[in-house]
């Protein structure tokens, strides 16, 4: 193949940039911008060593070069990593170069996607790298080192070994026996073709956490003005990141920053306290405020526990009454708190009392955030599948074997019955891709950073 060379490293000044090539020419063109002939490395060991202008000869930078020799590399060709000062100068000129020697710049995810095609790992691995570096929390990080690790592939290798034996049976039949299968046979088909179902099943179910893992979900403070919005957003950020005064309409605008609530990444929303104003920039935060409640999974309604429920309060918990949220009491800490507070309107909804000045409540209102979408238990459980399109390709194994148990409880020939378990184990074959076409790569990859 081709030799590829791309930024390893995030574009920008840092301490260290790091080039990685990869292909058959790889060594022959990291000793020409070396300018030494003689340059003759131990595989896997870092050497310094002075990178120049192959026409001038004049130093461009000094740098640790690495040689990884196929198959003993990440992609399983012959790879180099230059590690030079991280002057995006400096880069600029070393890949320049390269280029002009003769290499290509890679895609996105291409050396990764080399990786694949030499088998030095499987396609949810792949994906895995992705997920590990876009991973927001502790936990979502440890699924993909899970993953990473193989965790996936070995979950679904017995239950694709399973279906082979099923399928080798009823292929067997087909060819050589001309009578029906024996009693024992159908019910040993049938009893595996059950279990199936289930262990599949059991590993799409646990999509339901492990995407908000991933993914997370979005939260809205939203209620009227002066409840303590700004203050709560701040309490749960751990930082004074929105303003707070005790003057009613401070905060104009929306404000988002990402929290970690038990392992599951939060979008939190500040917004404007919604009431009736003359004010034309505090009106059209208020519009904001209202846009960002529709795309919210989640509200959590801010009330003044202190004082009376007014009937903008009220009104607002009225109009609310359908959307998923939590109702937060603050101001726990004054004296006027009115422990026991009747929310009327509340329906459903969780209601925390809270103090966002001293946080107590705050662990309890985490909790009740979480709760519309996830259980702890489930977020803290073992592998969790968090890929959507490998939920999509289980839910779609499953119902093709669910049709096959339909077809051998029927007593339909074994040619219907084989139909939807190749199906079944084509899709499986997918996750992992044994069975995924060059379309389905290609959308996968693009994905990918640059120089992964």
């Amino acid at each position: 193949m081709d030799t590829i060379v791309a930024l390893a490293t995030p574009p920008g000044r840092s301490a260290i940039g790091v080039i990685r090539i990869s292909g058959n020419d790889a060594f022959a063109f990291t000793r020409t911008i070396l300018c030494d002939d003689d340059y003759s490395p131990t595989p896997a060991h870092a050497v310094l060593k002075k990178i120049r202008n192959p026409k001038t000869h004049d130093l461009i930078d000094n740098a640790l070069v690495t040689f990884f020799a196929s198959p003993n590399s990440f992609t399983g060709e012959d790879v180099v990593e230059i590690s030079c000062h991280g002057s995006p100068v400096v880069l600029r000129q070393v890949v320049d170069w390269l280029l002009g020697l003769g290499a290509r710049l890679a895609g996105p995810g291409e050396f990764s996607l080399r990786a694949l095609g030499s088998g030095k790992m499987n396609l949810s691995q792949a994906e895995a790298i992705r997920d590990l570096i876009n991973a927001q929390t502790e936990a979502a990080a440890q699924q993909a080192v899970r993953q990473l690790g193989g965790e996936l592939s070995a979950r679904l290798k017995p239950l694709k070994e399973s279906l082979v034996s099923v399928i080798v049976l009823l292929e067997s039949a087909l060819e050589f026996v001309e009578d029906d299968l024996p009693e024992i046979e159908t019910a040993r088909v049938k009893s595996t073709i059950v279990r199936l179902i289930k262990e599949i099943a059991l590993m799409a179910d646990s999509f339901g956490a492990g995407h908000l893992l991933r993914d997370g979900f979005k939260v809205t403070l939203a209620g009227r003005p002066n409840t303590g919005k700004s203050s709560l957003f701040n309490s749960l950020l751990k930082a004074d990141r929105a303003i707070v005064t005790e003057i009613p309409g401070t905060t104009r605008d929306t404000l988002s920053e990402v929290v970690n609530i038990k392992g599951v990444p939060v979008l939190l929303t500040d917004t404007a306290g919604v009431r009736e104003s003359t004010d034309r920039v505090e009106g059209i935060g208020i519009e904001r405020t209202r846009r960002a409640m529709v795309d919210a999974d989640l509200l959590l309604v801010v009330v003044d526990g202190a004082v009376d429920l007014s009937n903008d309060d009220l009104e607002f918990l009225r109009l609310t009454a359908e959307q998923k949220r939590v109702i937060a009491v603050n101001k726990s800490d004054l004296p006027g708190f009115r422990h026991g507070l009747e929310i009327e309107f509340n329906g459903s909804s969780k209601v925390v009392n809270i103090s966002a000045k001293d946080g107590s409540g705050l662990d309890e209102l985490r909790e009740a955030m979480l709760e519309p979408f996830v259980s702890l238990s489930d977020v803290q459980s073992g592998l969790l599948i968090t890929d959507a399109r490998h939920h999509d390709l289980l839910r779609r194994a499953q119902s093709e074997l669910e049709a096959s148990f339909v077809e051998v409880e029927s007593g339909a020939s074994e040619e219907l019955i084989l139909v939807g378990l190749h199906n079944g184990l084509r899709f499986l074959g997918e996750i992992t891709g044994e069975t995924t076409t060059e379309d389905v790569l290609s959308r996968i990859f693009s994905t990918f950073c640059i120089g992964k």
